[in-house]
């Protein structure tokens, strides 16, 4: 696979065997993918719910113009059918609302959860524009409010407006327009080289987190058969603390076996707007851990973002296990 591709699926000739489309939740790479190939794409936004779903109000799937897909609205009740519509949203530029399930007009397509979805379908008509806003958006890891026309007077038309100290700007009102929330991905923030740190390199990327590595004095080359993170960094901790902007889509766990670096790391997380902080260890030295921070003055309401021991108890033993419990921790604290 090729570097920015995602898994994608096409769903000429029926519906696949194996819905790998819906292993995608990060559509970014798969539409950079098709827009350096000069490639057509539609988007379908899954933009209302009745009763219940198997996903949430704002997933989106991509549908190319060779019917390529990735991505997914439902539990596989009715991505063919939507996919089949894109097609036609790209052949003739008019936007669609998809209606579905129970009390739809769309009688032979049924949701097997008993709700019923309605799903915008549209063209997007400057693809090298979208894409470019979003990238430049998450690579400073800011949020934007995508505002999108779902009628034919302004066909696949997307404005992004910035979200600014975590209040949204004012954006019309009008029910013609769509509005959906772009927000940085989850980012983990891990310092050490022991086997635990290479299991959560591995893992981390299949649920979509992003990872920058510390490891002070480490080997110049990172380890090639493990995804690559956002950043490596071998310079001495205070160094690389300084060149990190934390925010509250951030956490940060060190697995350093080094009481002073777990110290400083932890002392410069739990002053910042990091979600979840962590650290590897016994529970004896978690007591002796949290003694020396508040003698650095971190108060009680700062102390209560910390896991130490790390990881949610799942009876971990392997470093997959407690990657995996880390991991747990890292999504069942993520902010909304």
């Amino acid at each position: 696979m090729a570097e920015g591709e995602a898994i994608t699926q096409t769903f000429e000739g029926g519906w696949p065997a194996w819905p790998s489309y819906a292993l995608v939740d990060d559509l970014l790479p798969t539409l950079e993918h098709w827009t350096h190939r000069g490639r057509r794409f539609a988007l379908a936004t899954l933009i209302d719910v009745i009763g219940s779903s198997p996903r949430p109000v704002g997933s989106e799937m991509a549908i190319a113009d060779d019917g390529e897909c990735a991505g997914y609205v439902s539990g596989g009740c009715v991505e063919a059918a939507v996919a089949a519509e894109a097609l036609a949203v790209l052949a003739d530029g008019k936007p669609r609302v998809l209606d579905y399930g129970a009390g739809s007009p769309v009688l032979d397509v049924q949701l097997s959860c008993g709700g019923r979805i309605r799903i915008l379908v549209r063209a997007v008509a400057d693809a090298q524009a979208y894409v470019s806003t979003l990238r430049a958006a998450r690579n400073e890891r800011r949020t934007l409010v995508a505002v999108t026309s779902i009628n034919d007077c302004e066909p696949g038309g997307t404005r992004f407006h910035e979200l600014e100290d975590h209040a949204p700007v004012a954006i019309e009102t009008n029910p013609l327009f769509y509005r959906q929330l772009h927000k940085p991905p989850l980012r983990l923030i891990i310092v050490g080289g022991d086997p635990i740190v290479l299991a959560l390199l591995r893992l981390a990327p299949m649920f979509g987190i992003d990872t920058v590595l510390l490891r002070p004095r480490g080997p110049e080359s990172y380890p090639v058969d493990l995804p690559a993170p956002l950043h490596y960094d071998r310079r001495r901790l205070e160094a690389s603390l300084a060149a990190i902007q934390l925010d509250a889509r951030t956490a940060v766990y060190t697995l350093s076996h080094d009481a002073d670096a777990d110290h400083t790391l932890l002392s410069w997380a739990l002053r910042s707007d990091a979600y979840c902080v962590g650290a590897l260890g016994s529970r004896s030295k978690a007591r002796l851990r949290l003694e020396r921070l508040r003698a650095d003055g971190i108060d009680e309401a700062a102390l209560a973002r910390l896991h130490t021991p790390a990881g949610i108890d799942i009876g971990a033993k392997t470093p997959q296990e407690i990657a995996l419990s880390i991991l747990g921790q890292v999504i069942a604290e993520r902010p909304a």
